[in-house]
């Protein structure tokens, strides 16, 4: 065995024990700097990795929770699975994850490897792993600094699918990553019929352009936004790359029940959000194509999933629950997402948004753009008592979205500061009992250590 590889594992096993001991939260990518620096190949060197075993999951929006549940419905059929649950998803964190599980020989002792990859690290990460499989959740607009259009990214996974010939596990109502099917001939869609939650938009709205001949798609409803029944003006491009349906489709969803059906089977929802049944379908897909677990026995391990933390959450401040949605900023889908959950809430709400500073990546900037491509018709009758915009970089703006969008400007509250207690001072006093809140992980962080400590 290489030298280097052998320090790099033992360097990473290391470090992963002692983060643990300090914070078993943090740590999610050091080992793999380190290994990886030791040994720039070392993902080229681990052994017993049987590609057809092998899955990684990218899009945009959804890839940490359908990666993280697709690891839970496998480890609870007892099947042994390596995967970076952590959310690490460039080439450190894959590393880091397989260094934490090998032997010290290097050898992957695990049933499957299940791997969330960052879109613009997919062709890396696969030219030095075997993998057979690829699951895309969605390309849509997101981090226009790093990634400029989404054609940009949706080329650098159409090359990864075509040069490897991989099994691609796609979503067939939304269009760029449906049309992917013609990069190779092993192809499993998946997709969402029609629910009550369903919407559409008028046609001041812009949608993309059709993947094959560059003219326009028309959406007839959206599940989700960006996702439903879409087909191309000239073409005739449409859902499943023109399959009559979907391999794998939730149909007869009732979100007051929280029950929907794949096929024969009934499931139930331990999330009720419209987003979430791409994310039941496609880990339903998955777990049967790539392990034979039937869609019963995915629908039971799925009753106790829980979506990683950070995603959706509750907090409670005195006699208030808040309802805190992330939403990833630069992406309008997941703000249309947070939207229409307000607006099938039927009780009483106060709405909280702090859009801000984008600082994933340098230069830091600050932008408003996604937030108009957005629906906000969906919040006419929502019952929302207050709006209250935060943060002290552009509360303003995010104002005038929402009234340009129809939002009423009697009822909207301008807080430009991201200071916890006065946030939390304009909830009380807002009198509401059901509080809704969209604002980036780091600032919900802060509000929640502050609300734990009584204040």
């Amino acid at each position: 065995m290489d030298f280097r590889f052998f320090r790099a594992i033992i360097t990473g096993k290391i470090g992963n024990a002692a983060i643990s001991m300090i914070d078993r939260n943090r740590g999610t990518i050091w080992a793999g700097k380190k290994a990886l620096k030791i040994d720039p190949e070392l993902l080229t060197h681990f052994t017993g990795i049987d590609p057809q075993r092998v899955i990684f999951v990218t899009g945009t929006n959804g890839k940490s929770t359908v990666s993280n549940m697709i690891t839970h419905i496998l480890r609870t059929k007892g099947y042994k699975v390596i995967s970076n649950s952590e959310g690490a998803n460039l080439t450190t964190g894959v590393a880091a994850a397989l260094v934490k599980k090998v032997s010290l020989s290097g050898s992957v002792k695990a049933d499957y490897c299940v791997f969330e990859t960052d879109e613009r690290y997919l062709a890396q990460i696969r030219e030095q792993l075997p993998c057979a499989n690829l699951l895309v959740t969605n390309l849509q607009k997101d981090q226009v600094q790093r990634n400029g259009d989404p054609d940009f990214v949706y080329r650098k996974i159409a090359d990864v699918a075509g040069k490897y010939g991989m099994r691609l596990f796609l979503n067939g109502d939304e269009p760029r990553s449906c049309s992917l099917a013609e990069q190779s001939d092993k192809v499993v869609f998946y997709g969402v019929g029609k629910h009550s939650q369903a919407f559409r938009k008028d046609q001041t709205f812009v949608t993309l352009p059709c993947p094959k001949c560059r003219s326009r798609i028309r959406f007839s409803y959206y599940n989700n936004d960006g996702m439903g029944g879409f087909k191309c003006d000239r073409c005739g491009y449409s859902n499943n790359n023109g399959r009559e349906s979907a391999d794998y489709t939730v149909t007869d969803t009732d979100f007051e029940s929280g029950t929907f059906r794949i096929g024969e089977t009934g499931f139930s929802m331990p999330y009720k959000q419209t987003y979430m049944l791409y994310n039941y379908a496609a880990a339903a897909a998955v777990c049967r194509e790539l392990a034979g677990i039937s869609e019963e026995e995915s629908a039971e391990a799925i009753k106790s999933f829980k979506v990683p933390e950070g995603r959706i959450e509750q907090l409670k401040h005195g006699n208030q629950i808040i309802k805190y949605y992330r939403f990833k900023q630069e992406n309008p889908e997941t703000l249309q997402n947070f939207l229409n959950a307000v607006a099938s809430d039927p009780e009483e709400k106060v709405v909280v948004i702090g859009f801000g500073t984008v600082s994933d990546y340098d230069p830091y900037y600050i932008n408003s753009f996604y937030a108009f491509d957005c629906d906000y018709t969906v919040l006419k009758g929502a019952r929302v008592k207050k709006y209250i915009f935060v943060t002290d970089t552009i509360a303003y703006d995010a104002a005038n979205c929402f009234i340009y969008g129809g939002v009423d400007p009697s009822i909207v509250e301008i807080l430009p500061t991201s200071d916890e207690e006065e946030i939390f001072d304009a909830i009380t006093a807002s009198g509401c009992s059901n509080i809704y809140l969209s604002v980036k992980l780091h600032m919900f962080e802060e509000m929640k250590q502050y609300a734990g400590k009584g204040r």
